[in-house]
């Protein structure tokens, strides 16, 4: 058994300070003190501990993720779809319930088989942690050769590996919602293209748009290729949670993420996640066309869902039902000035645009491009402060 404490100041002195993800009791010792000493985001599930970390990497943060072996699958699909094409690594701890050998519940027997395995096929290095800490201290220093090579890293953790750390006591906060409008006249049903351009026409250089997978981020790139812009590849689901981590590891940008009601509702336990968070400088925009437009236009079932209630309830400070591009325009220009976090969510007509052309520049160019954007402008920030 390892010193919980020491091998924590050994991550923050590599500059891990940034931690997500998903309770499990072999790991509660790094868990509560990541909570304790670190910026610890508590995810709804682990792929949204992922995308989270992952959108805290893109702003600058070294991150760590924490999961129980069982998440592990939960977590595959932004670790092949989001990490792996645009290079965002991360630390990874993954707990060992169903070892070989040992006794453990029945539902942890088969991924205690093929845990490794997973890893291997998912092309992510990893090694076990030592009971010796100057062996940990050498395998952190690996680990972090990796991660400073934008690949990612996972340390598989067996029972008894960490000692108990106290989690002190806390008081939960609460984000009331303050203003919630629901819909109260016709639709205009604009296009998805519209509606982009409406979005994008407000941007500035405090600004990064993140844009969902599918033809949502295809129609953005149409409109403009952008520095500042994230086209979503795969990880579906994922955008909103990439989002909450950008905007906490950028305080001083406009995170705007716009999603789409297949890929909202894949993963909308994390509206819970940002309410909670709470961070005033995103924006959440939903253009519900009621479809899978990219898959063939099947139905998806947000007809029978009020996203409006939904994100008041989960403690979004604004959640707005837009009716049309004008009313699109003045609740974006008014958020620039007031900011808060805020939903908008707004129908839009089936008619996208043919078939959009997919982004020429590759995911890992998207992100180190958008990276560079931050740093510049962050440098520009501090030669005004100066």
């Amino acid at each position: 058994m390892i010193n919980t404490r020491i091998f924590g100041k050994e991550l923050e002195k590599l500059g891990f300070r940034f931690y997500s993800g998903v309770p499990c009791s072999f790991l509660k010792g790094l868990i509560n003190y990541a909570i304790n000493e670190c910026n610890y985001v508590a995810a709804v599930n682990e792929g949204d501990a992922i995308a989270i970390a992952s959108g805290a990497c893109l702003g600058g943060e070294k991150s760590v993720v924490l999961m129980q072996n069982s998440g592990l699958a939960n977590a595959v699909s932004p670790l092949t779809s989001l990490n792996a094409p645009f290079r965002i690594p991360l630390l990874g701890f993954v707990s060992l319930r169903g070892e070989p050998g040992l006794s453990d519940e029945p539902q942890h027997e088969l991924m205690g088989l093929i845990t490794i395995r997973l890893l291997d096929l998912m092309q992510i290095p990893w090694d076990y942690l030592s009971d010796d800490m100057e062996e940990n201290k050498r395998k952190l220093i690996r680990a972090n050769h990796h991660i400073e090579h934008n690949r990612p890293f996972f340390f598989v953790v067996k029972k008894g590996t960490f000692d108990q750390v106290f989690l002190y006591k806390r008081q939960s906060r609460i984000h009331p919602n303050q203003v919630k409008v629901q819909g109260s006249m016709e639709d205009q049903f604009p296009s998805r293209l519209e509606a982009l351009a409406v979005i994008n026409s407000l941007k500035d250089s405090q600004t990064v748009q993140l844009a969902t997978t599918g033809k949502t981020g295809r129609e953005l790139y149409e409109i403009e290729d952008a520095e500042n812009n994230l086209y979503m590849v795969g990880s579906m689901g994922c955008i909103s949670s990439l989002g909450l981590g950008l905007s906490l590891a950028q305080k001083n940008k406009d995170i705007v993420v716009i999603d789409g009601d297949g890929s909202l509702l894949m993963r909308m336990g994390n509206l819970a996640t940002i309410g909670y968070y709470h961070p005033p400088n995103m924006i959440h925009i939903l253009l519900d066309n009621n479809c899978y437009d990219s898959t063939g236009g099947q139905n998806t079932v947000s007809h029978n869902t009020n996203f409006v209630d939904i994100a008041a309830s989960c403690g979004y400070t604004r959640s707005v039902y837009i009716h049309h591009l004008k009313e699109l325009e003045i609740f974006l220009k008014d958020w620039k000035k007031r900011k808060g976090l805020t939903f908008l969510y707004m129908k839009i007509s089936r008619n996208s645009k043919g078939n959009p052309g997919r982004p020429n520049i590759k995911p890992h160019e998207v992100k180190k491009r958008l990276q560079r954007f931050l740093k510049k402008t962050r440098k520009g920030e501090l030669d005004e402060g100066h």
